[in-house]
């Protein structure tokens, strides 16, 4: 993708202790101390909890470190604001980062979250689609460098379709979802709640679900200046998340409900798609660096990127509790 491409995306204890002391020490450094970190989000997820609960801004802030938050309606404009440098860190599934490296974005993975949340390829109820060898042909709705556009491309290298040989739609969610129920699109490749959301109101079909056809993650990721300035913030930022992962796990009523207080999904679609997610968050291993490279190479080989990208290249070592 053409960075003009992307751009266009865009518009569619003791260690608290120590964080003062880290921020002197960078602007000795050439660096400007921390003032604020800008986090991006999606309209619904686990950071929609994480804002709502205020957990961040009463770990950073006694220490002089606002957290300022902005939400988008899917993952690559994150990006794009990660990779200018004017957001500092956020949440995205596989695909975004993928196009923002070839894009030349100026960006790290700081973590992973495996399997977090369902991808779906759906159809509606009495469709003639019935395996993954029909989708030859077909209008396919999907968000464009998302990562159900990850999910499209392993389920028809599965199948053995090429990619020339669909009709992919590409829309955000909101208008996918509307072309879907107008039968605008034969399929639609969606991620929860918005899956959730349209299974739950009925006359749909789960064609094939992301696992089912790769091995997906989602990721946190920082701005590369961001990280290379801060890295003891960053690694503090990403133990903080680490624990509201930990008490979502075991708090997913309450998790729903602030969700459903902040965005107004429905809290039946949003219990759904909370139920089915994975609650864990690693350092980026070599395994998850293995997939996310696959990932990368499918997107390059069907000629959706414009070079090919190396993954490894932009891991940031988050070590937890140090």
């Amino acid at each position: 993708m053409r960075r003009r491409d992307f751009l266009g995306l865009a518009l569619a204890g003791g260690a608290l202790a120590s964080l003062p002391a880290r921020g002197a020490k960078a602007a000795a450094n050439g660096s400007s101390a921390i003032k604020e970190i800008r986090i991006g989000y999606q309209k619904a997820g686990l950071l929609v909890a994480v804002k709502q609960r205020g957990t961040l801004e009463a770990y950073f802030n006694p220490h002089g470190i606002e957290i300022k938050w902005a939400e988008f309606a899917f993952g690559p404009p994150i990006l794009e604001g990660i990779g200018t440098g004017n957001l500092d860190f956020g949440y995205t599934g596989d695909a975004p980062p993928i196009f923002a490296q070839a894009a030349g974005a100026n960006l790290v993975y700081t973590s992973a979250l495996p399997k977090h949340y369902f991808e779906a390829v759906l159809v509606p109820e009495d469709s003639p689609i019935r395996t993954l060898a029909d989708l030859k042909g077909k209008r396919i709705g999907l968000a464009k460098a998302s990562s159900a556009h990850t999910t499209i491309l392993a389920a028809l290298e599965k199948a053995g379709i090429s990619y020339q040989d669909i009709k992919p739609v590409y829309l955000p969610p909101a208008d996918a979802a509307a072309a879907f129920s107008r039968g605008n699109i034969d399929v639609w490749a969606i991620w929860d709640p918005y899956a959730a959301l349209a299974q739950q109101q009925g006359k749909v079909r789960l064609l094939t679900s992301g696992a089912e056809v790769h091995e997906p993650s989602q990721f946190f990721l920082a701005n590369g200046r961001f990280a290379q300035e801060h890295p003891d913030v960053l690694n503090q930022l990403n133990d903080r998340l680490a624990e509201e992962i930990k008490w979502a796990s075991t708090h997913q009523d309450a998790l729903s409900d602030l969700i459903h207080a902040a965005n107004g999904i429905d809290l039946a679609a949003i219990r759904l798609a909370n139920q089915r997610a994975h609650y864990d968050i690693f350092p980026i291993s070599e395994e998850t660096i293995v997939n996310q490279q696959k990932a990368a190479d499918r997107f390059y080989k069907v000629g959706l990127l414009p070079k090919p990208v190396s993954v490894r290249d932009i891991v940031w070592k988050w070590t937890p509790g140090a």
